[in-house]
């Protein structure tokens, strides 16, 4: 069991989809903040570290194909600092939320985290909708503003408003997820 767990959500990309111009300049203001929680988390032995990724419709991939992709893609240096390491734990997914269609709800409840920590990208999308799902869950739900990314700062700072005040999620710095 563990006190928390920090969900690295989306950030194996290859950044070659529409909205990737929108959306790279915001995933570089927040990976070294990211990077920073990430590191922390896997050095931690009351900190689980899941990472959940879009497998982009390709249902033979293997995560280990996502990231290689991902590091080949138009900006490894936004993969690269928080890439898995061995031993992660690492599961695909198929639409917006992270639960949707994964072993991820059956997961945490064998590892009964007293709260999860939602990171990646994109806020407006795959985060709120995750945090929705963790809600309705009854995991406590944690979003550092400054580890997970968006394509439109309104919609973000929509859906962070309404992530803390719809789900009573805690929005709080990166740094300060773990202390």
């Amino acid at each position: 069991m563990s006190d928390t767990a920090v969900l690295v959500i989306d950030m194996m990309n290859t950044y070659r989809h529409p909205d990737a111009e929108k959306l790279v300049p915001h995933v570089a203001e927040i990976i070294d903040p990211l990077a920073g929680l990430v590191a922390e988390a896997r050095d931690r032995d009351d900190v689980d570290l899941i990472y959940v990724n879009d497998n982009y419709g390709d249902f033979t991939a293997e995560f280990s194909d996502i990231v290689q992709s991902a590091l080949q893609g138009e900006r490894p240096d936004l993969v690269e600092p928080i890439v898995p390491q061995k031993g992660c734990r690492l599961m695909t997914k198929v639409r917006h939320s992270a639960f949707y269609a994964t072993a991820l709800a059956y997961l945490l409840g064998q590892l009964k985290p007293e709260r999860v920590i939602l990171t990646g990208q994109v806020t407006e999308q795959c985060i709120l909708y995750t945090a929705l799902d963790a809600y309705v869950r009854h995991f406590p739900v944690v979003v550092p503003p400054d580890a997970v990314a968006h394509i439109d700062p309104e919609l973000s700072d929509a859906a962070l408003t309404m992530m803390k005040s719809n789900m009573s999620a805690e929005i709080t710095p990166a740094a300060k997820c773990l202390q």
